[in-house]
């Protein structure tokens, strides 16, 4: 692999293109979980902790944070803390809550998706939501209908190709939303990427929405976590219900130096990230029977001309290259640990077991 990684040949004995989960913490993150002055979270007394939530919540210009174990973990009780039993939320088909974290909201919340069809951009038609709204007002005591209480948007999107969504859509939906009362809750999993992409400020971004999610265990590459965000009467719901799932850590500071790396050093490793995204969306492009879609952030979307793209994908493993899939659309992430020297290595070889 390529001399200049930062890792040892130990550590990365493969080259990972499957997320940006796969990150390992950089030496600096591993210098300061060491040191990492801890307490009881519990009790809210691990002082490390407490600095994460504190510089989250002012860097987004939110009352409050809560620091939390996984991205779906914050998206669960951020639902929760919105809604009660019986509610509604409003949330896309290509969502990352509605498929890929197992319904948690409704097998366990017991609250109901209203599905809308997400565009190519990652957003949902304004008229869709409003007319998913409409039969809803002054319904309060129709027994015949879910009260919503809820809309749920992505930023950035990852099944519609990492788009990046700007503030003009979320003041949209918010001036749907406000109309009705209902708050709406940002699953930004990869929030920073878009506020690279779009040259804007985490606070610019989220001010249209009431709650945010993000995740430090990908662009920001620390190991674990995620903070939730919002108003302060709405985190302490969030930390009853991190409690009432076992989700209560304890020396978790331990953790939270990692994410406060992470935290100040966004931009250099988020710009990083989309350099090397980009430079490999231009390698595959010169790939014969390779499609690619256009690439704005870390995630680079593509399809391959093949009978059997397992197969092949098979095959690069066994070359020490970790992605593809069973379908012809797959999603290589760069990351964190990853060259110009890797994508080099995985282009040759994608093109030798495609086109040979």
């Amino acid at each position: 692999m390529d001399e200049n990684s930062p890792y040892s040949f130990q550590e990365r004995s493969h080259i990972e293109l499957r997320a940006d989960t796969y990150t390992l913490p950089s030496p600096e993150m591993r210098k300061a979980m060491y040191n990492a002055e801890v307490g009881n979270d519990g009790f809210r007394e691990d002082p490390t902790v407490n600095k994460l939530e504190e510089q989250s919540a002012e860097l987004f210009n939110k009352e409050s944070a809560v620091f939390v174990s996984s991205g779906i973990m914050g998206n669960f009780l951020s639902i929760l803390a919105h809604c009660k039993r019986g509610d509604q939320i409003i949330i896309g088909d290509q969502s990352h809550i509605y498929t890929n974290e197992l319904g948690g909201y409704a097998s366990l919340g017991g609250v109901y998706p209203a599905v809308i069809k997400n565009e190519t951009d990652g957003t949902m038609d304004l008229n869709s939501i409003i007319e998913e709204l409409d039969p809803y007002e002054g319904s309060d005591e129709d027994i015949h209908l879910a009260q919503t209480n809820l809309i749920a948007l992505e930023n950035t999107h990852n099944s519609c190709g990492g788009k990046a969504i700007d503030n003009n859509y979320f003041n949209k939906v918010q001036s749907i939303a406000s109309n009705k009362k209902i708050p709406i809750h940002l699953d930004g999993a990869r929030i920073f990427n878009a506020c690279i992409a779009l040259e804007t400020s985490p606070s610019e971004l989220t001010k249209h929405v009431d709650s945010v999610q993000f995740c430090l265990s990908k662009g920001l590459g620390a190991p674990v976590g995620s903070l939730v965000l919002g108003s302060k009467s709405f985190t302490e719901k969030v930390r009853k219900w991190r409690k009432t799932i076992g989700g209560t850590t304890r020396q978790a500071g331990i953790l939270a130096a990692a994410g406060l790396v992470g935290l100040n050093k966004y931009e250099e490793s988020i710009k990083r990230d989309h350099d090397l995204a980009k430079y490999l969306e231009q390698k595959l492009l010169q790939i014969d029977n390779i499609s690619v879609e256009p690439v704005q952030t870390n995630l680079v979307f593509f399809s391959i001309n093949s009978d059997n793209p397992i197969e092949i994908s098979n095959k690069l493993k066994e070359k020490g290259i970790n992605g593809g899939s069973d379908s012809n659309r797959w999603r290589f992430v760069p990351h964190y640990g990853l060259t110009k020297n890797d994508i080099d290595y995985v282009v040759k070889n994608m093109d030798e077991l495609i086109n040979q």
